[in-house]
């Protein structure tokens, strides 16, 4: 693999992996009704964009991978979970979670034409996503010995771990209170 080819692979990986976690967050924060001084549509619109901006990264995060010639990665082995020669259970923890991430896409496309449960279970898988991918960066990725790579995905699990604290004392945790 060409040195350009490999940092485009694990520069975009990471970044995929931030916007994630961002998106993550926002969407926490977002379904248990925290307020911002920014009106709810922006919010929606920020972790929307966020959405779009993690699949462009995968997308480019997957693809470089396949231009690697010191880990050849087929493009079925891409599809099919747990097939890679490479880290075959880290890098299925990725493709799983692209996959899971594409069937979310999926149903946000076809939002409108789905029971709102039905969507919303199917958002859910959100979270095995990012856990996924959580697995995934820190079992395969090329930088998990590093100091500044965990301590990026520290503040990831921090930043989600402490949305999901919020989001959970809020409206939907009422019964806990009474």
């Amino acid at each position: 693999m060409s040195p350009t080819v490999w940092y485009v692979a694990r520069s975009a990986g990471i970044v995929a992996y931030l916007l994630l976690s961002s998106s993550v967050v926002v969407g926490a924060l977002m379904s248990g009704r925290v307020s911002t001084t920014w009106p709810r549509f922006a919010v929606e619109e920020l972790h929307r964009f966020l959405a779009i901006l993690t699949a462009v990264f995968l997308a480019l995060h997957g693809l470089s991978l396949l231009a690697d010639a010191v880990v050849p990665i087929r493009l079925w082995q891409m599809v099919v979970p747990f097939t890679t020669h490479y880290r075959p259970f880290a890098v299925g923890l990725g493709i799983v979670a692209a996959e899971l991430m594409a069937a979310v896409g999926v149903s946000n496309a076809l939002r409108k034409r789905l029971p709102y449960r039905r969507w919303r279970a199917v958002h859910y898988l959100t979270i095995a996503v990012w856990g996924f991918a959580t697995l995934h960066a820190v079992l395969a990725g090329t930088d998990r010995t590093e100091p500044w790579f965990a301590a990026m995905v520290a503040g990831a699990v921090s930043a989600v771990a402490l949305a999901f604290a919020v989001r959970l004392r809020g409206p939907a945790m009422a019964w806990l209170r009474a």
